[in-house]
């Protein structure tokens, strides 16, 4: 069935790029997305409403983490993945379909976010109640928890903007979600909170997440800028070719901030070494190694294009 699926120009069109796929993704979550989106789409069921059907059920993934039962865990496990499979259809339908919308991309980024708090939420009362050491000290597991969820969204957050912005050169702007909170303030102050109320507060809360994603690639920005300037709307292949070649060894890394990589060490904890705090241990040091270091080759990279544009010189 697989084999057949990915060999098809219509499976194909459902990706965001080739560039930007993990390999377990393309061999698991996408085709199994794919029959989900293609059901969606002959039942005329929208992306945002797969999308908040992935929210109830990484929900109920994450109240089962709560227990120390074997099989409740395992069914926990299972539940997460259906819920990642759900949010790999609601992306490829909406491709299929041509269904892109703002807000669809503000629930697709929340539904994560709302499976891991449900998850972190579930652990720290399990730890409280088994662990002998955190039952003694309640609060440090809640502390660790807040810290945890903290770079848990800088990682998700900076891994989106780099495949984003690496969509960028690969596809130009149609084919990308890249957004300057500059255009975003724009529009955010052209809403009146009487009239647009909820859209205007989901942007606001989304022209915040960009201005944060910004701050933290100043070199990427100047990159942006000397850009526009330069070339405007226009930018010549061989550049976009040039700057690809050289983001693409990069995506291998916001691929493993994403979410295979976290589940494999949270099955890990929870399922072999039956402590589920493990996996705060492994975001905490592991994944934000990866993250220093996935920000630093970026920059570099954005740096030595950005002078090389600034002095004139050929991109060839």
């Amino acid at each position: 069935m697989s084999h057949d699926i990915r060999n098809s120009d219509d499976f194909r069109n459902s990706l965001k790029s080739l560039d930007t796929e993990e390999w377990f993704d393309l061999k698991f979550y996408r085709p199994i997305g794919y029959r989900w989106a293609l059901l969606a789409r002959r039942l005329g069921i929208t992306p945002n409403a797969i999308t908040i059907a992935s929210i109830f059920i990484g929900l109920a993934s994450g109240c089962l983490f709560y227990f120390t039962n074997i099989w409740l865990n395992i069914a926990a496990c299972l539940l997460l993945m259906l819920a990642d499979s759900f949010d790999s259809a609601d992306g490829q339908l909406a491709r299929m379909t041509k269904q892109y919308s703002r807000i669809g991309r503000i629930l697709d980024g929340v539904s994560g976010d709302i499976w891991f708090a449900a998850i972190y939420i579930a652990i720290c009362l399990r730890e409280n109640v088994t662990s002998e050491f955190f039952s003694a000290h309640t609060w440090v597991i809640w502390v660790i928890a807040v810290v945890t969820g903290v770079f848990h969204g800088i990682q998700a957050a900076m891994a989106d903007y780099y495949r984003q912005f690496h969509l960028w050169f690969l596809k130009g702007e149609e084919g990308s979600e890249l957004d300057s909170a500059a255009d975003l303030w724009k529009k955010f102050h052209a809403l009146s909170w009487k009239r647009d109320f909820w859209q205007k507060f989901t942007l606001l809360f989304y022209t915040n997440y960009t201005v944060g994603q910004e701050k933290r690639t100043p070199w990427m920005q100047r990159l942006r800028d000397v850009l526009a300037t330069r070339y405007g709307s226009k930018i010549p292949q061989s550049f976009r070719d040039e700057f690809r070649k050289a983001s693409r060894p990069l995506m291998k890394y916001t691929n493993i901030l994403s979410f295979n990589t976290r589940t494999f060490a949270l099955f890990a904890a929870v399922l072999i070494f039956r402590m589920p705090w493990l996996y705060f241990a492994f975001e905490l040091t592991v994944l934000n190694i990866l993250l220093v270091y996935m920000m630093a080759r970026h920059e570099r990279i954005c740096k030595r294009f950005t002078i090389r544009l600034s002095q004139n010189e050929q991109i060839s």
